[in-house]
């Protein structure tokens, strides 16, 4: 078997350390560590721990408190074996890790590096979904977000070398304009370690219902003395796509003979070309048609007997007529295409000085440049809002409401074309001093600043309309697989004219100030005290404008506010004019585009005329059109904290039991300032709030194998930005508003944890754990129906090119408002198993096995907007218990790896269950996710014991993105896929 070398590193100031200390010392073993290291046997060839006598390649500082791990992770060798055997690649990382979470006392999981400069996989995100309890959000095929234990990306806190700091991009339509942390910004290959703290500790950082993540760089001290060379060049390959894109990396570090002095630098680059297609509803609706199957359904009185046919009229109710009225129709019916071009450029710096044992200070920089370019191309039917002047024929319905197929006449067809630029840089810079004062004190000092920019300069979209379409078709009787037919030509350019205009640059900035003092004192052998203060400043700012125009009205006889040469309008039939002049703007601004394999059936059109941006946006002038403010995403928020820490750790002996534990409480005053745009006026709202939050972590050791853990605590996750806005953001689109509501309290809850823990072997863990919040504060939404006068919102502010800009009382509209709730429950179980299979004869003693589940419930009272149970009524508010948004019930994941002196290789499958994701609209009772299954491998080769081959693969079934509206209905949202992603390179180290 194998033996793991553990010893307690000589420096005094690392007693005590953290987990992310630990995690730095793992990877990077010092010279003092090389001399204690037992150099070992030769294994027989084909054995993983076969090399030449080297350097200890594992080594943990525990924590005081925590047992020696001299003493607990050592196991007999194999018979004959005269030494110690050295574990490396992913064995080592698999190793440091479980290090880390046994030396911890509070439940901690973590992934540590292979080597320098050599995450195990490509993506953080995509690495963090493999520890129990984490699932992950993707996005254009890769993680994004995580969600821990059930609670959504909010709520954890993220420390890049040790600091709070918020990292944003883009997704859909819009910035993430909370403060959710996306992983998607940084190259993996710019950390050495990522460790997840579950349970609080007082000396902790607030800020979290979830987990705090703590994203560690470089530790050029604890390399090897002179130069570290270390380079890596791939190529990604996506089948979808067709294209191969560059990834490089490199790290240069360097330290003197003294091991006083380091410094390290390391860089990645990055492009990716990814192509998303299937098809989207944009939800679902329930309306009223012009006609059903040749009955009319509107007339000139609700007793006349004169039909009235596109416009006006009053409703007169039928069977037909009603049951079309009452049932779910998808609103705006497509498939398409969206291209995720992006190019990621990381760097990271360290220096460090330790001119003695008792003193060290460390200066850590980071830099990422995240830039994407996303182009959509959709061929749809525009049924939204527009039911009015549609005839309906042949209409199918299933047993859940919904109208599951239909013909169309009078339809509004409409191809659009998107294309969106946008950027987000992030930097970082932060220093510690890490000091000794004699045997028993130390303290640190730890300051620093980081800044995320995410700015879209460009987000255009262009709209060429055919408002009198007939015989179109569609069938959702396979829901996920639609057939959407189009009855007349979509591919002539005298059928089109340009309609809309839209673009809507913004900014979003998310600022962090951090200054952090941190003492500890041994009082005695087994008791220390820790005590520290905290300041700590966040900002964000989001500023967003609109160029919307109309070129021909979509309710109204309003005149365009675009005038084009020869395009014309008819005001009375809100389509186009029998005698304009159709051709010359679809025929100069417009392009053929062709769908690919977007899982569409036989019989759906898949060619489509398009507006060309380049030409339209030139043509109407649209880049010198004057700003208009987006009031509803103009908004602030400054958040200053300030508060402190008291903590004691102790370790001994009761009845025979060692035991380690900590207690402590945290205080923290948080000052909050809100600004936002009310009635175009800004409007500053500011105050303030204390939260006192005590925690205790204790771990048992009945024997030198077993853990039992068990921890209690309070903690706090405050408001959602988007929430704090103290005014309205106004949906002309879907006749929506929504208000904040800066006096929102923040999420608190009661956290409990039960573990136990057996390592069973080396490399090898059996875990089960059960952990409980009850959350006391939860803000709810509140919706109400209502019309536009009665929000006092002026109408300048409704997006120009909606449908509410010219009728703002052509239907009511659903009113949201945020309050603070009663509250909900979370509870749940995380099994977990992980082992190297040495006991299995020849080569199969090379495989190991990593494997966890995690099932969780959840309660949580929301109230939302049902379907309407009269035709064209209003919409009624439902009040349900579900779970959490963001909570899947369940989550596995799974790795089978081999390991050899040469080759190595492993596949990982991870599911995740559905879970809602949040409030729908138009009736629909919440919309989420459906389940998702991914498979990942990797197979590498050592040419030599300096040089490496890979080939990488992601989502190798291709599994699609496979969204829902309505919890109860699961009615089809999107059906995208992402394709393969295929990488294959080459690394050295010297």
């Amino acid at each position: 078997m194998i033996e793991v070398i553990a010893i307690r590193e000589r420096s005094r100031w690392r007693r005590g350390a953290s987990p992310v200390a630990v995690a730095l010392a793992l990877l990077l073993p010092t010279p003092v560590l090389a001399q204690a290291a037992a150099v070992p046997a030769s294994p027989a060839p084909g054995d993983p721990t076969h090399q030449d006598p080297s350097p200890a390649q594992t080594a943990v500082a525990p924590q005081d408190g925590a047992p020696d791990p001299a003493a607990t992770t050592a196991a007999p060798l194999d018979e004959g074996a005269a030494s110690d055997i050295i574990v490396t690649g992913f064995r080592r990382s698999l190793d440091a890790a479980l290090n880390v979470k046994r030396e911890s006392i509070g439940a901690v999981d973590a992934i540590v590096a292979e080597d320098i400069a050599k995450f195990p996989d490509q993506n953080l995100a995509e690495s963090l979904q493999r520890i129990p309890g984490i699932s992950i959000q993707r996005d254009a095929g890769e993680g994004r977000a995580i969600t821990v234990r059930g609670l959504g990306a909010q709520f954890t806190r993220v420390r890049v070398n040790g600091m709070e700091t918020v990292a944003t991009s883009t997704d859909g339509a819009s910035s993430n304009r909370d403060r959710a942390f996306d992983f998607n910004v940084f190259a993996s290959e710019l950390f050495n370690s990522i460790v997840v703290h579950k349970t609080a500790e007082a000396s902790l950082d607030e800020g979290s219902l979830g987990a705090v993540v703590d994203l560690n760089t470089g530790n050029p001290l604890g390399g090897k003395a002179g130069v570290t060379l270390v380079g890596s060049v791939q190529g990604s390959y996506n089948d979808l796509s067709e294209k191969l894109r560059p990834r490089v990396a490199g790290l240069l570090s360097w330290k003197n003979e003294a091991g006083t002095f380091g410094a390290a630098v390391s860089a990645a680059y990055s492009k990716t070309n990814i192509l998303e297609l299937g098809n989207n509803t944009v939800r679902w609706a329930q309306a009223r048609f012009d006609s059903v199957d040749g009955t009319p359904c509107f007339y000139n009185s609700a007793t006349g007997t004169t039909p009235v046919r596109n416009s006006g009229g009053t409703y007169r109710p039928s069977a037909a007529c009603d049951q079309a009225a009452l049932a779910f129709h998808p609103r705006i019916p497509r498939y398409g295409e969206v291209l995720h071009d992006r190019e990621r450029l990381g760097v990271t710096g360290s220096v460090q000085f330790a001119p003695s044992e008792a003193t060290k200070i460390s200066i850590d920089g980071l830099y990422s440049r995240f830039r994407e370019d996303r182009e959509e191309k959709w061929g749809e039917v525009l049924l939204r809002s527009n039911e009015r002047s549609i005839d309906l024929l042949g209409p199918t319905y299933d047993d859940r409401g919904n109208m599951v197929s239909a013909t169309l006449n009078d339809a509004w067809v409409r191809t659009e074309h998107y294309f969106r630029k946008s950027q987000t840089e992030f930097y970082q810079i932060g220093g510690s001093w890490d000091q000794d004062i004699g045997d028993r004190f130390r303290f640190t000092v730890l300051g620093g600043i980081s800044q995320s920019d995410a700015t879209i300069p460009v987000e255009t979209t262009f709209v060429f309309d055919d408002r009198t379409a007939q015989n179109y078709s569609y069938d959702y009787t396979d829901m996920r697989r639609p057939q959407l037919t189009f009855g007349t030509s979509v591919t002539d350019p005298s059928r089109f004219q340009l309609a809309e205009v839209r673009d809507r640059p913004s900014t979003v900035v998310n600022k962090f100030r951090t200054a952090q003092l941190r003492t500890e004192w041994d009082v005695t052998d087994d008791f220390t005290a820790k005590a520290g203060g905290v300041w700590r400043r966040f900002s964000f700012d989001s500023v967003a404008y609109t160029r919307d125009a109309t070129v021909c009205p979509t309710r109204t006889t309003a005149a365009p506010d675009v005038v084009l040469g020869s395009v014309t309008c008819s005001p009375s039939s809100q389509v186009f004019a029998p005698g304009a002049v159709y051709g010359l703007p679809a025929f100069d601004l417009g392009e053929i585009f062709e769908l690919g394999k977007a899982g569409q059936p036989s019989g759906t059109t898949t060619s489509f005329l398009i507006p060309n941006i380049a030409a339209a946006a030139d043509y109407t002038g649209l880049y010198d059109r004057a700003l208009a403010p987006d009031v509803g995403n103009i908004r602030n928020v400054v958040e200053e904290v300030t508060g402190g820490y008291l903590e004691f750790d102790i370790k001994g002996e009761l009845l025979g039991l060692r035991y380690a534990a900590n207690a402590g409480m945290r205080f923290v005053h948080t000052a909050q300032t809100s600004t936002g745009l009310n009635n175009g006026t800004a409007v500053t709202v500011r105050r303030g709030y204390d939260d006192w939050l005590p925690a205790l972590n204790v771990a048992l050791f009945p024997t030198e194998e077993i853990i039992l853990r068990g921890a209690v605590s309070k903690v706090m996750t405050r408001p959602t930005l988007g929430n704090l806005t103290p005014g309205g953001s106004v949906d002309g689109f879907n006749y929506r508003i929504s208000f904040g509501n800066p006096q929102l309290d923040p999420f608190r809850a009661t956290s409990f944890d039960l573990a136990a823990e057996w390592y069973f072997a080396p490399q090898s863990i059996l875990s089960v754990a059960l952990f409980k919040k009850t959350v006391d504060s939860f803000p709810v939404s509140v919706t109400t129906s209502g019309t536009y006068a009665s929000t006092g919102l002026p109408t300048g502010i409704i997006p120009p090119s909606s449908p509410a800009a010219s009728n703002p009382e052509g239907q009511l509209w659903q009113i949201t408002s945020v309050v603070n709730g009663t509250g909900a429950s979370l509870k749940g179980m995380e099994l977990s198993f992980q082992t190297a299979l040495r006991f299995l004869p020849g080569f199969l003693r090379n495989f190991g096995v990593i494997a966890n589940a995690t099932f969780i419930g959840s309660d949580a009272a929301y109230t939302q907007s049902g379907p309407a149970v009269t035709p064209g009524g209003a919409l009624v508010p439902v009040t349900r218990t579900e779970t959490l948004y963001g909570l899947s019930k369940r989550a596995y994941n799974g790795t089978l790896y081999y390991e050899d002196a040469r080759f190595s290789a492993r596949g990982s499958v991870s599911y995740r269950g559905p879970y809602i994701d949040g409030g729908s609209g138009t009736g629909n009772v919440f919309e989420g996710y459906n389940s998702s299954l991914n498979v990942d491998a990797s197979v590498r080769y050592k040419l030599t014991p300096n040089v490496e081959l890979s080939l990488e693969g992601t989502n190798l079934t291709d599994n699609y993105r496979n969204r829902y509206t309505d919890l109860d209905a699961n009615r089809n949202y999107e059906y995208n896929h992402f394709g393969r992603t295929l990488l294959v390179g080459a690394r050295f180290k010297m």
